[in-house]
């Protein structure tokens, strides 16, 4: 179960998430493996869990409850953020998700976002992916709906990043307290290697976009600039 944390606020979209995954899963830390598109690439299927494109949209995918790894005849979900980030603002790539089958996919949760605001979307595993525009405030995405408080991880972690301004949100993704099913930081030596594997921080904001990268889990390793080719030009 993976997480993304994301602020809607006054024209300016925060976004900090940690992703769950196998210890043993190759992957490679955010460059630009895509044109036009940096995020970071999985070692095993070749797509990405989360990245930014030269537009300043940005388009993270993670698994639904129960639904971690690939599965025979469906394809990568690590595709679903490259589909989404040939558009040039979060409403087309989110439109563009939504028309899918989503039979072609084990079930997915995706964040989309530009400076303009956010999108929560599911596929379901039948269908077309469902999308819902997120509101002024602040949300949290894991393996269910967003903002449920009734799943642990929500329940405990949603309102400390409501108190917290986003400066500080790195901090918070750090934390590894609290029983199992709540934890937001999770060590992989106690979960069978399964556990926090690396960390993201992304401002969208109207003069531009910034992305951050933890190559670990965010209380063991530091957060680093990651260079957008495009700022260069």
């Amino acid at each position: 179960m993976c997480t993304v944390v994301i602020g809607v606020r006054g024209g300016v979209v925060e976004i900090a998430a940690n992703r769950d995954e196998m210890a043993s899963r190759p992957w490679q830390a955010p460059g630009q493996y895509w044109p036009g598109i940096v995020g970071g690439r999985d070692g095993l299927a070749g797509g990405t869990w989360a990245a930014l494109n030269r537009f300043g949209v940005f388009a993270g995918v993670l698994n639904r409850e129960g639904t971690l790894g690939p599965a025979p005849g469906k394809c990568s979900r690590g595709e679903l953020p490259l589909l989404a980030l040939a558009h040039d603002s979060a409403e087309a790539a989110m439109a563009a998700v939504a028309a899918l089958d989503a039979s072609a996919y084990r079930p997915f949760n995706m964040v989309i976002a530009d400076a303009g605001g956010a999108f929560f979307v599911r596929g379901l595993g039948q269908g077309r992916p469902q999308a819902a525009r997120l509101h002024e405030g602040v949300h949290m995405v894991t393996a269910g709906e967003a903002d449920d408080r009734g799943l642990e991880r929500i329940a405990r972690h949603l309102p400390r990043f409501e108190a917290t301004p986003p400066a500080g949100w790195a901090a918070l993704l750090a934390d590894r307290g609290g029983p199992r099913a709540g934890q937001i930081n999770i060590a992989p030596g106690e979960n069978g290697g399964f556990g926090t594997v690396s960390a993201l921080r992304v401002t969208l904001a109207p003069e531009g976009a910034r992305l951050s990268f933890a190559p670990g889990a965010p209380d063991q390793v530091a957060f680093g600039a990651v260079a957008l080719p495009w700022n260069d030009i």
